[in-house]
């Protein structure tokens, strides 16, 4: 499936709307004058408001798993607006997939 590159500012949010920040693996490959992300990356969720029975249980990360198969950046695959991703929480339970709202438009990959 294509679609987008992501790059470290693109709108990246949980599935219950808490923002996500990138720390970026490399800073070489570059697209739309913002660094190119990829798995390799460190996907970190603040401010996540779900909670289960009154207890809180934040997104913490978001993990992709289905990236790009055919670009890599480093040796990672790219992250496109079309790839699947988990947000966990922090013991490792699936909260829902993320929310890709904002992202640059000249780059395109599979």
């Amino acid at each position: 499936m294509s679609g987008n590159l992501l790059h470290v500012n693109a709108t990246v949010t949980c599935p219950h709307g808490a923002r996500a920040t990138v720390l970026p693996a490399q800073t070489r490959v570059v697209v739309s004058g913002n660094v190119a992300s990829s798995v390799a990356d460190l996907y970190t969720v603040s401010g996540c408001p779900f909670t289960v029975a009154n207890v809180p249980h934040p997104c913490v990360t978001i993990r992709w798993v289905a990236p790009s198969t055919r670009i890599r950046i480093n040796g990672s695959p790219a992250v496109l607006r079309s790839s699947t991703g988990l947000c966990p929480a922090a013991d490792q339970a699936p909260q829902g997939p993320p929310n890709i709202s904002v992202v640059q438009q000249r780059a395109v990959g599979r």
